[in-house]
């Protein structure tokens, strides 16, 4: 189910071969091989092609575009002196997201990689991906939740909140330290800092906003403070005054009063989207621009050195504005009364309008009749260096998916290690103890419990995480001693809920049956490592919240692995293996649907039991 609408440069890269180099007015973008399988009969072949072609994000740039589709592989058009223009399909497997720059291109894996290619990441082989997250000096700080390009530049934010930049800093868009090694550049015949590994730019990031033509970057941290560095002759940072080449990350002061949603970066002008907090109920999003007079969105030749508020009576109070895209010198609004407005640039027909006279102030374009118009929250806008995209995509479990890894990724949420009464070390999912303990002291409550299990052999201290997990009780003396700092009425975290699909505090888990006993487990532990659990506790078709599955099957010791390993992902190390167990739990694997799972619990069995052997 796609439609993709394109507007503009239809040239370097030529994605319309029988179309002129300029697309003023908005037309359907079609795939070469789209109707291909209109004739075959086989239906599993025409679904199997029908999930190829789901979009779920278009980057473009200068450099070319991508497509990514849902099913994590993407294909590549280049900006390249191929008459034929045709796709490439990217070899890089489970991509979740995709960004493309001025001549450079990064892909974001689901396992947290992040492999680029450009002159300014790897000169010798431009056009070859290599993995750059790994070039990053801490090896703990390597697994990626975001990226995006910038016009010669990559930013990458971690799952510790860190962002690391690479590539050139010409105008200080790295903010990098006097100690980067300085080339030469042969064309402007004098001396600019670069880097080909990434370098810690700033911590305790919460977001990272730049834009495919953009030498300049925003960063947001976790207290909603935001700092931005580079170029800035035209006063794009949005620091109120004009300077050539901010060298430095500094603090925006003057920022508008709310919720900071995104910050698009052209080359010359930078785009704020704002969501005003004061209103519960009907949260009002306003846009503010900043920097070159003729692409900030003013009916004024004056360029603008903060953000200012852009007022249109084409932003009615009933209509949220959804998202905001900028290419070099353009600027797209998508809102939910289906309005794409624009302005900026539009020497190639970038804006839609039908013709190509630039647009000072916004516009409201006509679009042909969207497919899915009801759905119009599932349709996303991304602008290139000199075109215009389009596209529907929506929600699926995908999504939701990388809520939950990126909820696993970040800092707060890994394994943490508890030591026992002889120093042994037993390692304990924070995620879940935040979910079972007091929420507003947590730290407090962690601490507390740490205090007690240095007094427990190793045997009572899995039993008390046992309890934690499972929400019931296996030793009374020991759950006693810990009851008060478990709460029984724990909140659910804002984005927990959103993954769970119910606000329930009643059906937050679920319920594990074998000879005739119950245990309980967090349904968010479940779906992270079972692709049964997966379809079933987000399927929107039916109501599987009260289910019950049998593990009879499984022997008391089997069971135990089972159990210990849907928390940690670990096997308990006291636990002999033997080759019974192993056939017995491998039939669970495979019906439970566990094989994707890393570390995989099959792989652990058998390395546990050669080793004992």
């Amino acid at each position: 189910m796609n439609e993709i609408i394109f507007f503009g440069l239809n040239q370097y890269p030529k994605l319309f071969k029988n179309e002129p180099n300029q697309i003023t007015k908005p037309i359907q973008f079609k795939f070469e091989n789209e109707n291909e399988n209109e004739n075959q009969n086989e239906n599993e072949n025409q679904n199997e092609n029908e999930n190829e072609k789901q979009i779920k994000q278009i980057s473009t740039g200068y450099s070319g575009t991508i497509f990514l589709f849902k099913n994590g592989k993407a294909i590549e058009y280049l900006n390249e002196n191929d008459s034929n223009q045709n796709p490439k399909k990217i070899q890089i497997k489970n991509i979740q997201k995709v960004t493309v720059g001025y001549q450079n291109e990064a892909i974001l894996t689901k396992e947290g990689n992040v492999f680029a290619k450009g002159k300014n990441i790897y000169p010798k082989n431009p056009n070859q991906f290599i993995n750059i997250s790994s070039l990053i000096e801490d090896k703990n700080d390597r697994i990626i939740e975001d990226i995006i390009s910038g016009d010669n530049s990559i930013y990458l934010l971690t799952s510790n909140h860190n962002v690391y930049g690479i590539g050139s800093n010409k105008y200080g868009q790295l903010s990098l330290s006097s100690k980067i090694v300085i080339k030469k550049h042969k064309n402007l015949n004098r001396k600019i800092r670069k880097t080909e590994k990434p370098i810690l730019m700033m911590k305790n990031v919460s977001k990272i906003f730049s834009g495919s033509s953009s030498n300049h970057v925003f960063l947001l941290n976790s207290n909603q403070e935001l700092f931005g560095c580079g170029y800035n002759r035209y006063g794009q940072v949005g620091l109120g005054f004009r300077k050539k080449h901010i060298r430095k990350l500094t603090q925006i002061q003057n920022i508008p009063k709310g919720k900071i949603i995104d910050i698009q970066c052209g080359s010359y002008h930078s785009i704020m989207l704002i969501e005003n907090e004061n209103q519960n109920q009907n949260p009002k999003r306003k846009v503010y621009s900043c920097g070159f007079s003729q692409y900030n969105g003013f009916d004024k030749n004056k360029n603008t050195y903060e953000f200012t508020e852009i007022k249109s009576s084409l932003f009615e109070n009933d209509d949220i504005i959804l998202e905001i895209s900028v290419g070099y010198t353009h600027t797209l609004i998508l809102t939910s009364k289906s309005k794409l407005i624009v302005f900026g640039n539009n020497n190639f027909g970038q804006l839609g309008t039908g013709d190509t006279k630039n647009q000072s102030i916004p516009i409201q374009i006509e679009l042909p009749k969207l497919r899915f118009n009801e759905n119009i929250s599932n349709y996303h806008i991304s602008c290139g260096y000199n075109n215009s995209f389009l596209y529907y995509s929506s929600l699926s479990f995908s999504n939701l998916e990388e809520d939950l890894i990126k909820l696993f990724r970040r800092k707060e949420f890994c394994d943490i290690s508890f030591k026992t009464e002889n120093g042994s070390i037993i390692k304990a999912h924070k995620l879940i103890l935040k979910y079972r303990l007091n929420q507003n002291q947590n730290e407090i409550e962690i601490e507390k419990l740490q205090e007690i299990i240095s007094n427990k052999s190793i045997k009572e201290s899995n039993q008390i995480f046992e309890m934690i997990y499972s929400n019931r009780i296996i030793n009374l003396k020991l759950y006693y001693e810990i009851k008060e700092i478990i709460n029984s009425n724990e909140k659910i975290e804002e984005t927990m809920k959103r993954i769970y699909l119910n606000e329930n505090e009643n059906e937050k888990d679920f319920i594990i049956e074998r000879k005739e006993k119950q245990y309980k487990f967090p349904k968010l532990i479940l779906i992270m490592r079972s692709e049964l659990y997966r379809g079933m506790f987000l399927s929107v078709t039916e109501d599987n919240s009260n289910k019950v599955t049998d593990y009879s099957e499984l022997s008391n010791k089997s069971f135990q692995i089972f159990e210990y390993w849907i928390y940690s992902n670990q096997i308990k190390n006291e636990i002999e293996i033997t080759q019974e167990m192993i056939n017995e739990i491998q039939i669970g694997i495979d019906y439970f649907q566990l094989n994707e799972t890393n570390p995989n619990l099959f792989d652990l069995l058998i390395n546990k039991f050669n080793n004992q052997n």
